[in-house]
């Protein structure tokens, strides 16, 4: 009886396994073939397309997510075995490579007496093959390093060599100075849409070096994916509701790879912020935009200081430099070597993601390190497009990289660059491009002449020229042109030069600083472009009329116009100078660009001729909210004040020599300037002196 009992047991428990067995589902293969051809096209897909595929296929969407997730795992798994073999079959290309070498140096005959060469010199030369072994393992352990924080081990692992002769890293790859973009030679251009042939790459890349690229790049895309698609508890809404920022907290519990950073150093503090806003622009266009340095560069010429594409890895992946400013000689610019990587994820639907790529020999003075950011860029039917922005940088706050306490909460709170910002600045340049397809109007006319489509183009580049030479001039970043003359003097002024090869042609003073009002943003914007109340600041002036005579509106906002203004002398009743003058306003900040024109150059511009020739030395304002309460429309957040953080730039021609040396008086010169210019901005707005 105890016999059968136990056989029994043993059968209810056979049972059980079986009954086990039969819940595991096998997919059809028309099932399998469905779900691979949807993978292909979204290896993401939103709830809505899994109940869709589950009503197809009648499987529960449960099982669809699960498919998809065992399928993104599996793909990974797939990368990464090739990644092992890419380096596997490295190592024993150079190991056949050095067998190779020592055969053939067994084999040498000296031209000279036809016997083999003597034992100290195969000696030598195996000693330096062993150096070269060394250094391709350090090379091997570096990559495989970089591989490790985004991918979660090593992409292998390397069998010892047999007796490595131990070499210093340090020997072997010397750590430059900071990013310096004139290291590199100009920069080179590809767009991410099929059929176009990639630019030659300008820095020379292994195979291995592009394979470990491309697996940081599609992890990169994997976690910039799933944090836009994803809100609460991830995002957390801003008390304006206009942008989102990241829950560092929850954060850390969903990516603990990426955020394994922030161990190292106890002064390291994050940023990240994402928003979205609809463009003036198609998908298309806006992307072959981003990815390209130049025209990015052209993009934000508030924002981005300097870009560079190193290499180009593919059609859809570059290597960049790119350093990011904010208009003040008072916030040090951030420096970052990234990787960027276009990727197509539905019809007319885009997403571009930067990620930091650490390279020995640019190493960057800020220690800003860009985690997975960038947009995602939706078509629309109307000629528009929908972007959403982020951005997520580590950034190691040092002593010697100060910012200034004037500027501190723009900075800590993620308004000078942050994504709120890259969004509204997008928005205002695509709408002044937009305008160059509009018919020439003019409010005004000069001596007679109504632009005309060519004239307004030329006037508009010119003012473009105009503001980007403007934005280089008050920045912090030496890599362009500049030398640092004077540091923050007394008055909080920094003086710069800088020997042009362009017009005008030679020695060049820059001077800025930056002050705060107790005034809305959109008040002193109102205040300085007006031509009417120009004579109340403008010392050059010396207190005369200015009058506009020409008026080109490029954008929705009134105050996005290019204008020509005319200095009035009323003793003689004659013109004294032409001024060129450019004003913008956005969501997050504003400028007011000039630079004095002679007729001739203006004649040229307005009959739609080159203006690469025309001389010029803008001046002008970058105006931004405080980040205490207000915007920059001037409107108040839950009844709290909010003033405006001014700087003021300046630029005077030294000397038409090059090689001329600056004086004590030129630089006394341009300080009274600064300095008289801001103590008449604030007597006339009634702000005290200390302000």
């Amino acid at each position: 009886m105890e016999f059968i009992g136990e056989s029994q047991n043993h059968d209810g428990s056979e049972t059980d396994k079986k009954k086990k067995k039969k819940r595991f589902h096998r997919h059809t293969p028309h099932q399998i073939q469905r779900l691979e051809s949807t993978f292909n096209e979204c290896a993401h897909p939103d709830e809505k397309q899994r109940k869709q595929l589950s009503r197809e296929l009648g499987l529960a969407p449960r099982q669809i997510k699960f498919w998809f997730q065992n399928r993104r795992t599996q793909k990974k798994a797939q990368h990464e075995r090739a990644d092992n073999c890419a380096l596997k079959d490295e190592n024993d290309k150079i190991r056949c490579e050095n067998l190779a070498i020592r055969e053939a140096i067994k084999r040498a005959i000296c031209p000279n007496c036809g016997d083999s060469p003597v034992n100290e010199d195969s000696y030598f030369d195996e000693q330096k093959l062993r150096i070269e072994n060394a250094q391709l393992r350090a090379e091997l352990e570096r990559v495989s390093s970089i591989a490790a924080k985004f991918i979660g081990r090593p992409t292998s692992h390397l069998p010892p060599l047999l007796n490595p002769m131990q070499v210093s890293p340090l020997e072997l790859f010397h750590t430059g100075p900071s990013l310096d973009f004139d290291l590199l030679p100009g920069s080179c251009s590809s767009m991410p849409v099929p059929g176009l042939p990639p630019t030659q790459p300008n820095l020379a890349l292994s195979d291995m070096d592009k394979s470990l690229m491309t697996s940081i790049a599609m992890n990169a895309m994997e976690e910039f994916l799933r944090l836009l698609q994803t809100n609460e508890p991830l995002w957390i809404k801003t008390g304006d509701g206009c942008r989102d920022v990241l829950n560092l907290e929850s954060y850390e519990k969903t990516f603990p790879r990426s955020s394994s950073r922030g161990g190292k150093h106890h002064n390291l503090r994050t940023e990240a912020s994402r928003s979205s806003g609809v463009v003036f622009t198609n998908a298309s266009t806006l992307v072959n935009m981003l990815m390209d340095s130049v025209k990015s560069a052209e993009l934000f010429p508030s924002m981005v200081a300097a870009s560079k594409t190193l290499a180009v890895v593919s059609n859809e992946l570059h290597l960049m430099l790119e350093e990011l400013q904010v208009l003040t000689p008072l916030v040090a610019t951030r420096e970052f070597c990234v990787l960027k990587y276009c990727q197509q994820i539905e019809n007319g639907t885009w997403a571009i993601v930067n990620v930091s790529y650490e390279l020995p020999q640019f190493v960057s003075h800020s220690r800003s390190y860009k985690l997975p950011s960038g947009s995602l860029i939706q078509d629309m039917s109307n000629g528009y497009s929908k972007v959403t922005w982020m951005e997520h940088v580590e950034v190691e706050e040092q002593e010697h990289v100060h910012v200034h306490e004037m500027f501190q909460d723009s900075v800590r709170k993620g308004l000078a660059f942050g994504a709120e910002r890259w969004i509204a600045t997008l928005q205002r340049m695509c709408e002044r491009f937009a305008s160059l397809l509009e018919p020439a109007t003019s409010t005004c006319d000069l001596g007679g002449v109504v632009p005309s489509p060519e004239g307004k183009r030329s006037m508009m580049r010119l003012a473009q020229r105009m503001v980007s030479n403007f934005c280089l001039s008050v920045g912090t970043s030496n890599n362009n042109r500049s030398t640092v003359v004077s540091g923050m003097d007394g008055f909080g002024i920094r003086v710069t030069s800088y020997k042009s090869q362009h017009e005008p042609n030679g020695m060049v003073l820059c001077a800025a600083t930056s002050f705060w009002l107790p005034i809305s943003p959109l008040n002193v914007f109102n205040f300085l472009k007006d031509e009417r109340t120009r004579p109340q600041w403008d010392v050059l002036l010396d207190g005369n009329s200015v009058q506009e005579v020409s008026r080109m509106a490029n954008g929705s906002h009134p105050g996005n116009c290019v204008s020509v203004l005319r200095g009035f002398n009323a003793s003689t009743s004659q013109n004294n100078m032409l001024i060129l003058q450019e004003s913008c306003i956005d969501s997050s900040g504003s400028l007011v660009v000039y630079t004095p024109v002679d007729l001739q150059g203006l004649n040229i511009a307005m009959s739609g001729q080159d203006t690469s020739y025309t001389p010029i030395l803008p001046s002008g304002f970058a105006i931004s909210p405080d980040g205490t309460g207000s915007n920059q429309t001037g409107e108040h957040k839950g009844g709290e004040g909010g003033g405006s953080l001014i700087t003021v730039g300046f630029q005077i021609m030294v000397s038409s020599l090059q090689s001329a040396k600056l004086n004590m008086e030129s630089m006394e010169t341009v300080n009274n300037l600064i300095s008289t210019t801001v103590h008449q901005i604030k007597t006339t707005l009634n702000c005290p002196s200390t302000a």
